[in-house]
């Protein structure tokens, strides 16, 4: 279980295909913090610690993950969210988000708005995921309001402290971002689809 709160981020050293798997290494300040088994969300998606060697360590993925996410689109060189799971008993300054992303999506529109970001993102509405006005988002790991809930598409606006902390600096209009929806509307969603 995380937060949506970034902890850090993470740079990714090397990736290496194994089957159907990748086997994802990534250096970050956190490494001597980490364990084996250990959960980290990397951009949102969860992913088990299986080796740490320095200041770097390494999760596996496995097809399904690549499948439903932008993973099998990360290049050495690229910059990832982090969060590690929360604590129990720890504040809650996010919203409860599990790591298993529903979707990817895509960047369609960015502007900076005097000391804010504000940014504009399309998902496939076939897979059914929903947002509302004032509701939480998770986008790449980051816990936000949507604002300007749409069919498929929403808006989120960014301060300028997670603007600098998280990998929304390297957003621009055509990137593709991992979606995790609310959990709470995916179950009354679910209901109320479920009573047609």
């Amino acid at each position: 279980m995380f937060t949506g709160i970034i902890e850090t981020l993470g740079t990714i050293q090397e990736i290496q295909k194994d089957k159907d798997n990748l086997h994802i290494t990534v250096e970050t300040a956190i490494t001597n913090e980490l364990k084996i088994d250990q959960s980290v969300a990397h951009n949102g998606i969860c992913l088990t610690v299986v080796a740490i060697n320095g200041t770097k360590y390494t999760v596996t993925a496995i097809d399904e993950t690549i499948q439903k996410t932008n993973l099998g689109d990360w290049r050495v060189g690229d910059t990832v969210n982090l969060e590690r799971a929360m604590k129990l008993g720890d504040r809650l300054d996010g919203h409860i988000v599990q790591g298993h992303v529903d979707q990817t999506g895509t960047c369609i529109a960015t502007e900076e708005t005097n000391g804010s970001w504000s940014y504009t993102f399309e998902y496939d509405e076939a897979l059914n995921n929903l947002t509302i006005e004032k509701g939480s988002i998770t986008v790449n790991g980051v816990s936000l309001t949507v604002v300007n809930s749409k069919k498929n598409q929403f808006s989120v606006a960014i301060i300028p402290y997670t603007h600098e902390h998280t990998n929304f600096s390297d957003f621009k209009v055509g990137t593709k971002i991992n979606l995790e929806f609310d959990v709470i509307g995916k179950y009354v969603s679910k209901l109320h689809a479920n009573k047609l």
